[in-house]
């Protein structure tokens, strides 16, 4: 079995970091969003993966290699345009020939992992042509909706309905037969002139071939924004464990579940965990809440940060609060000492900002 990770997207809706990054590539719990969903293949036994990428393609390369970190050998699909989640799998079809695979979006975050949903299909008897992960919502008017017939299998797909048959939602992650290939060879562009997966999957139905369900237990999250990317990474720091590898003087403190990497520095100041700190970074006369994420070099002096991400090389001086944030890399966010006192700022394009 292989695995196809779909990591193409521009990532409008996280602009303006993903001018300069991939949106796969931010981090939550200061590990890149693609990282968990590699992880997820190669612990289900997946290690031949094939990676769709687009605009960002080289610092894709850059961050993942060859896979030999995840004992994974990586391919590159490159998709010169974003036409849709069918679209990828017409293009990828050289690399996946004839065998099976799971089709994950790089930039989803699961609870469960990819184990449980491979190994279902495998002891299914009856080897459908695709399985698909559900997972019950509160509002399925905004998800491509699944209707089951009584043994659990999809009789209709249907995207962002008005009036839903279910409220079982489509998460994003796929395993497919050889079949698929057919199928979106045979479909056309939708209205918004992509080649829609859900289209795929009904014409597999229609052609009374099987596809069957498998629900997923725990949460899922889309990282596309900023509220979602921010509670997936407090999910993913309640999981951690404490490591103080760092330096953390006699004046400082360290309250609950912390993760200080070698090289990193807390000077008379207070960390109340769950925290993970990158190495390089200095934290001097301040405070760091529970639920963020420091990545590596960053500076946070007379400050205080709270369930916030900062990227790479981040400097955060005399701010008294700064919480529910997330900071690109190579910012600076200082509260100027001189008078008169004014709100200066430097704002690129789609940022958002909220002032007392």
């Amino acid at each position: 079995m292989k695995g196809l990770i779909l990591a193409g997207g521009a990532g409008t809706r996280l602009r303006p970091i993903t001018y300069t990054s991939a949106k796969q590539l931010v981090p939550v719990a200061n590990t890149p969003i693609l990282f968990y969903g590699l992880q997820s293949m190669v612990d289900a036994g997946i290690r031949d993966i094939g990676i769709i990428v687009g605009d960002t393609a080289d610092e894709v390369r850059a961050a993942v290699g060859d896979g030999s970190r995840w004992g994974a050998t990586i391919t590159y699909i490159p998709q010169d345009e974003p036409l849709g989640l069918a679209h990828c799998v017409l293009i990828a079809q050289p690399f996946l020939g004839a065998d099976e695979f799971v089709m994950y979006l790089g930039d989803n975050l699961l609870e469960q992992d990819l184990s449980t949903f491979v190994r279902a299909f495998r002891d299914d008897p009856s080897r459908p042509a695709a399985q698909i992960l559900l997972k019950s919502v509160t509002d399925p008017h905004r998800f491509g909706v699944a209707e089951l017939d009584s043994q659990g299998d999809v009789v209709r797909l249907v995207e962002k309905p008005s009036e839903p048959a279910s409220d079982l939602a489509l998460v994003g992650v796929y395993l497919f037969g050889p079949l698929i290939h057919e199928a979106v060879r045979s479909i056309q562009p939708s209205p918004r002139g992509e080649l829609e997966i859900t289209d795929a999957i009904q014409w597999l139905v229609e052609h009374h071939y099987r596809v069957r369900t498998h629900q997923l237990e725990g949460w899922w999250i889309d990282t596309g924004k900023l509220t979602p990317l921010l509670e997936a990474n407090r999910l993913l720091l309640e999981r951690i464990e404490s490591r103080v590898e760092g330096h953390v003087d006699a004046e400082s403190t360290i309250d609950g579940r912390v993760v200080l990497e070698p090289g990193a520095s807390v000077v008379r100041s207070r960390i109340r965990g769950p925290v993970t700190i990158a190495s390089g970074t200095r934290i001097v006369d301040s405070y760091i809440g529970p639920y963020t994420a420091i990545g590596i070099d960053c500076t946070v002096v007379h400050s205080e940060v709270e369930h916030s991400v900062l990227l790479e090389r981040v400097s955060i001086t005399n701010v008294p609060r700064l919480q529910d944030s997330l900071i690109g890399r190579d910012a600076v966010v200082t509260r100027t000492q001189s008078r008169p006192k004014a709100l200066r700022l430097m704002v690129g394009d789609h940022c958002q900002i909220d002032v007392e």
